[in-house]
Order: structure tokens, then sequence, then C-alpha cells
């Protein structure tokens, strides 16, 4: 399963999808949320999402001095937190700035593709795509 932003102008900015995400890994707030949503200057401009777009050939992959991101079947990045040295290259690496950083465990939030998401956007400008043998 892939995550897919259908269309950016379908958001309003209410960041249900970054509650989402956060309620997902048991926390509150938006902190560690693995999606983004920025304003591109007011309602009047509009908003955009920020997710990982799961790579077929990640960059963040490759800068990776430990191993601890591997790519997934299907696209994106898979963490071992154990082997994650907080190094931050893969945030440097992310074309689109969708790695966040956890500062309390000092290590990357890169979205999994679950799909929890899909469910709080309420103008449906996020949905699911393919299986989800990857996950």
């Amino acid at each position: 399963m892939r995550l897919s932003i259908l269309d950016s102008e379908l958001c309003i900015g209410c960041q249900c999808c970054m509650f989402a995400c956060s309620r997902k890994q048991n926390e509150a707030g938006l902190a560690n949320s693995c999606i983004d949503v920025k304003s591109l200057g007011g309602m009047e401009h509009g908003f955009t999402v920020i997710v990982c777009r799961a790579c077929y050939d990640p960059p963040c992959v490759k800068v990776c001095p430990t191993s601890a991101l591997a790519a997934r079947k299907g696209g994106g990045v898979r963490l071992d937190h154990s082997k994650c040295i907080g190094c931050r290259n893969c945030q440097d690496a992310c074309l689109i700035n969708a790695v966040y950083w956890d500062d309390e465990t000092n290590k990357p939030n890169i979205c999994i593709h679950c799909g929890y998401c899909v469910d709080y956007c309420p103008h449906g400008g996020i949905e699911t795509r393919g299986a989800q043998e990857f996950i």
C-alpha cells in the first residue's frame, strides 16, 4: 500500500491527518506526526501536504551509514530504530523534506504508509493504493 495525495487543493489545513498519525503512534499532539500540512499563505493560497512519496530508489536509504533504513517492496522505507544513530543523513537526503525528527529519541519519523490518516481527511485528499503486502 502506498499513501497518495489525490489533490492538495482539497486540503483545508485542518491537520486531521497529522493528529491521526500521531494517535496511531500512541502520541498526543502533532510533534511526532509523519505527515505535515504546510500553509502556502493561508486560506487564500491554500495548503500542501508533505508526506513520504514512497520512492522506489529512496535517497535516504543510500545515505544511512548503519543500514537502519531499508527499502520496502513497492516503495518507501522501513526504519530499524535499534540501528539508527541519529545522524540525520536521511533527513538531509529527502528530496521533499518528508523525514521528520523526534527530538526526544533523536530518530526520524518516516511515514510507513499504513493508511490510518486516510479516514481522517474530511475532504478525501489522501488515499492508499496498491497491496498491503509490504507494510
